[in-house]
């Protein structure tokens, strides 16, 4: 059994949770190396700043902290720290529900110490009131406001407490502002008003001429430090929203427990290993990653079923534009219901007019956002893996309605070809794909006034429609042919109005007077990863991808070719770097299109390609790390095609918004799952040395698959299933 949680240890990250809605995890951290939690959380989408610190206090005096190191696992942030003369470990963790942090302080000295330890928050005061406040057996307890990007506001329940108990406590009001404190002792009224017995002075005095400034809220406790001795106490910190179900109580779980729980994790998906260090150590930080971000059953009110953020920050919330990548690479955990709890999500906020919506927050539902997603596609790669007759009345009830909305709004015309009608809906910002039809596309005022016929929202359409087709011949035998019509319209339509001979390459359409746009794109390479494409559009595929004039740059793919006139590799747009610019930098969620895309052409069409997949996929986990390192692998939003660096200046990591482990379990294991019938197994020779896993459930069954010196075999459920030859399929009968 893989030990993960050093295979992923570090010094330089930073991220906890436990998969339940509530994230440390701040883009840029001020105060990391002090004691606490001090840079904000995020529960779900509101940023709760600060959490709480920790001051060391001898005979009324503060004494300096220094952080010496670091480690970091996806359990635990462990800090060393020389606090006077005094040693200590600081364990920082997220357990659920709570951000916690036990403390080991060592004295190295011949005399005893009296030491008093003050755990704090501050909370702004227009965000608590004066009621909001109680202090019971030890623990503070106080309900805060917050406030989301989109001004929507909610009321969080909040714990302080100590273990062992806190043996005084104080609340304070004062003039001033939480985002210009530091969290140092003196500066608190605490320092103020202490006394000499070493405890704070057991009030509340939360009054005032008004309620603004800031809310000081603290508890004490004192330790009598031995010679050489040591002494150890946890602060936790525990955060719910107002409307959750569950009870706030106090995070007391140790360390210890946080660590199990994230061992039992790791053991219980498919255990893999490789012989390229970059595959090896990505597909264990992506698991990490997926959890991270996960949400659990029932954790807020929109919330019913488990599912996952698209990632940190204003991105801790289920988005529908990343919930495809989700759907694929969470059909290989071995809990169905996680992957089916995403689909589940978004089906139980379907709107009335059919529409799915972009971004679901956990305690109300916002207005029209939207993203374009492949739906159908995702679905049936789930629905292959861990079949279930439920899950598919349920999406194909919810997908029906949405489909009828995509043509009856996006489809106007019946031409087969999907409308973009904001630059935002395909989840592609500062593009020349929207340039071409609309001068003012960028603008943000311009929203909904655009109509652009684009490859990949007519490839998801297409994949829709055929996975409609697929549920309703079991479901609703009637309307099958109608699905398959609607699906047969949008593949002529591919093939004939959106394939430019001239460029060889599939293009947008001006829907205005039906000429192809001519952008050359990475999404134009979208069609290839279906039966869309056939023997003539191989050549034009290769000549384009493979040209390092357009598309396979050191770091390949960028999402425009290097010839496109705005074609920018360092994040600018007209002169101006933008958070997510789709001119040139190179996105994980595009990569993982395209290698599926490269993965149907090389099985279907071009065998002696696989080495360039090999070189692309290889690539791209190489990419995905700091400075080329395999021990420190990331997700950033997008990256440099010439350079590989990421969009650090952005300081979203571990962005969920690809699917790197099923691009390894299918091309380079090359399980394709067939669902209750079996699968077929056709690894692809992608210049690995050597790479198995274990523990694969499909359908109710476990396969193993190992990869060695051009050969594979398969077993399944403990026993012999076959062997074979890279590069050639092997059919698998359950």
């Amino acid at each position: 059994m893989t030990d993960a949680l050093q295979r992923l240890a570090r010094p330089d990250k930073w991220y906890l949770g436990a998969g339940d809605g509530l994230v440390w995890a701040p883009p840029f951290p001020r105060w990391l190396e002090t004691p606490g939690f001090w840079d904000e959380a995020h529960l779900f989408q509101y940023a709760v700043s600060p959490g709480f610190t920790v001051s060391f206090v001898v005979a009324g005096e503060p004494l300096a902290v220094r952080c010496r190191s670091r480690r970091w696992t996806p359990a635990a942030l462990t800090l060393e720290h020389t606090i006077g003369r005094l040693r200590a470990r600081e364990t920082r963790c997220a357990p659920g529900a709570g951000l916690t942090a036990r403390w080991e302080v060592h004295n190295p000295t011949r005399q005893p110490w009296t030491l008093d330890i003050v755990a704090w928050t501050a909370v702004e005061g227009e965000a608590l009131a004066h009621q909001d406040v109680s202090v019971r057996r030890g623990v503070v307890r106080f309900h805060r406001t917050v406030v989301d990007r989109q001004r929507h506001r909610a009321a969080i329940r909040a714990e302080l407490g100590c273990t062992p108990t806190a043996q005084s406590y104080a609340g304070y009001r004062a003039q001033g502002t939480v985002a210009t404190l530091a969290p140092r002792f003196e500066l608190t009224p605490f320092w103020d008003r202490w006394v000499s017995s070493g405890r704070l002075r057991g009030e509340l005095h939360l009054e005032g001429l008004d309620s603004r400034g800031v809310v000081f809220l603290g508890l004490q406790r004192r330790f009598q430090v031995a010679a050489r001795g040591t002494a150890s106490f946890t602060i936790s910190l525990s955060l719910a929203l107002e409307s959750e179900r569950r009870p706030a109580v106090v995070a007391r779980r140790r360390t210890v427990a946080t660590t199990n729980d994230w061992r039992r994790f790791f053991a219980a998906v498919p255990q893999f290993r490789c012989s390229d260090p970059y595959l090896d150590r990505h597909w264990w930080y992506r698991w990490y990653g997926l959890r991270l971000n996960g949400i659990a059953a029932g954790a807020a009110p929109n919330y019913r079923h488990r599912s996952v953020c698209e990632g940190i920050d204003y991105f801790h919330a289920p988005i529908s534009y990343s919930a495809q990548c989700h759907l694929r690479e969470l059909r290989w955990h071995p809990d169905p219901e996680w992957a089916r709890g995403v689909l589940r999500t978004f089906l139980d906020h379907q709107r009335p007019d059919g529409a799915l919506p972009g971004r679901i927050p956990a305690d109300h539902l916002e207005g029209p956002e939207f993203y374009h997603a492949d739906w159908g596609g995702a679905l049936l790669a789930l629905d292959a893996v861990h079949p279930d007759a439920t899950l598919r009345a349920d999406a194909y009830a919810g997908l029906a309605r949405y489909a009828d909305w995509l043509r009856r709004t996006r489809d106007q015309a019946d031409s087969g070809m999907v409308d973009v009608v904001d630059q935002q809906e395909t989840g592609q910002e500062y593009t020349s794909r929207c340039q071409a039809v609309d001068p003012n596309a960028d603008r943000d005022e311009w929203a909904n006034r655009i109509r652009l016929k684009g490859v990949d929202v007519t490839v998801y359409a297409y994949r829709l429609y055929r996975a409609l087709e697929v549920l309703a011949a079991e479901l609703e035998p009637a309307a099958a042919s109608r699905w398959t019509a609607m699906a047969d319209r949008t593949a002529r339509a591919v093939r004939e109005s959106m394939w430019a001979q001239e460029l060889e390459l599939f293009s947008d359409v001006d829907p205005r007077d039906g000429r192809r746009t001519g952008v050359k794109a990475a999404v134009c390479f979208y069609p290839y990863a279906t039966d869309l494409v056939d023997a003539r559009h191989v050549a034009g595929f290769g000549r384009h991808l493979f040209d390092p004039r357009q598309f396979w740059t050191p770091f390949p793919v960028p999402s425009a070719s290097r010839d496109d006139p705005r074609f920018n590799p360092d994040a600018e747009w007209k002169g101006k770097r933008h958070l997510c610019p789709w001119n040139g930098r190179v996105w994980p969620m595009t990569n993982s299109h395209v290698v599926d895309a490269l993965a149907h052409v090389v099985r279907e069409h071009r065998p002696a390609w696989a080495g360039r997949l090999g070189v692309l996929l290889r690539r791209f986990a190489r990419m995905m790390t700091d400075a080329g390192r395999p021990d420190r692998p990331n997700s950033f939003e997008h990256y440099h095609p010439l350079t590989g660096r990421p969009s650090r200046y952005r300081g979203i990591d571990d962005y969920q918004h690809s699917w790197i482990n099923d691009l390894i379990v299918t091309h380079l294991l090359g399980v394709l799952p067939h669902g209750d019938t079996g699968c077929t197994v056709h690894p692809l020779s992608l210049g690995v040395t050597a790479a198995a896993i274990t523990g694969l459930r499909i359908a109710g069954h476990r396969v193993d698959v190992a990869v060695a010196r051009g050969a594979f075999r398969v077993r399944v459920d403990g026993r012999g299933a076959g062997r074979g030859r890279v590069g050639e399929p092997l059919t698998v009968d359950f």
